[in-house]
């Protein structure tokens, strides 16, 4: 039989493998609630895909060929392979399977990979695999579909774009301040402009990964009325930190991360500067059971926790 370019439906190969248990056109057309004639006409059909005989004249009656008997044969594989996918992949089946996961720091140590401790006693042939990445990474790996799921962030004062393709669950929220060296002096009824405006003159450190954060530092330098000299890049929050406590410059830090004794961390509350995680997928592959399961235990995990956490952050200092 030569298989090039051929294709075959499933639903011929059950008609060829009932005909080898029956005996009969008739019996199988009665048995499959169809014609007599449409079941010989999809056998001719399914004869012209494989390139070989596949029935006989047997008197007033038909028999498989050889070809027809060794392909009835692979039918009961094909056919079983079929209905376990079908059963695997059911929205009501047991989450199985290997489930890619690119997201950003915090996102995976703190939700993440509490969930995989869970998955593994409760559903143990679900596999989560994880990588990380800043949000633009990830999403450029889910276009390219070399993951299932991606963990992003962005800023209330530097949204993402909105891609129709994509559905977003929102996480969680989270306020950010601007992190200061100790002994700079900033009045304490400052607002968020007042407080930029302090540091016109200062070096500002920004993420060397993702662009998000220095879009907020430079539409609130903007507000406020200068342009701030972006000079240092870092991807841990401790190296941001440090460079501040060096005094090399000031940068955004989450509120409530546990600040360096030479680094003060200052509210920004007119505007607010508030971090934004999601959990994105394509659309119409929630219904798959383990994306569904991860992006389901992923919402109410933060929606019960993120109240709790002092800080969550895209960078951490621990890589």
């Amino acid at each position: 039989m030569n298989l090039n370019n051929r294709t075959m439906e499933t639903r011929r190969l059950r008609l060829l493998l009932e005909l080898s248990r029956l005996g009969s056109m008739r019996a199988v057309a009665d048995a499959m609630g169809t014609a007599t004639s449409t079941v010989s006409q999809q056998l001719t059909v399914l004869a012209k895909e494989m390139g070989a005989a596949l029935i006989e004249p047997d008197g007033r009656r038909v028999r498989l060929t050889p070809a027809g008997r060794r392909l009835a044969e692979h039918a009961v594989t094909i056919l079983a392979a079929v209905e376990a996918a079908r059963l695997d992949l059911a929205p009501e089946a047991d989450p199985n399977g290997t489930l890619r996961v690119a997201g950003f720091a915090t996102a995976i140590r703190a939700h993440l990979l509490p969930l995989v401790t869970e998955l593994a006693s409760d559903h143990p042939r679900l596999r989560v695999l994880v990588r990380e990445h800043e949000p633009a990474e990830a999403l450029h790996l889910l276009a390219a579909d070399e993951t299932d799921l991606a963990l992003t962030y962005d800023y209330n004062l530097a949204p993402a774009e909105t891609d129709p393709t994509v559905h977003v669950t929102t996480l969680w929220t989270a306020p950010w301040g601007l992190g200061i060296p100790t002994h700079a002096d900033v009045p304490q009824t400052a607002d968020t402009l007042e407080v930029f405006a302090c540091f016109s003159a200062h070096d500002w450190i920004v993420n060397s990964r993702n662009t998000a954060d220095e879009t907020v530092i430079r539409i609130l330098a903007s507000m406020a009325g200068f342009t701030p000299r972006i000079t240092h890049q870092a991807d841990s929050l401790d190296l941001v930190q440090g460079m501040i406590s060096a005094q090399l410059g000031v940068g955004l830090l989450p509120i409530g991360v546990a600040t360096f004794p030479q680094v003060c961390l200052i509210p920004l509350t007119s505007p607010r500067v508030t971090l934004r995680a999601y959990a994105v997928a394509h659309r119409g592959r929630l219904t798959w059971p383990p994306l569904a399961l991860v992006t389901d235990l992923l919402a109410r995990r933060t929606a019960t926790t993120a109240g709790d956490m002092p800080a969550l952050s895209p960078r951490q200092s621990a890589r």
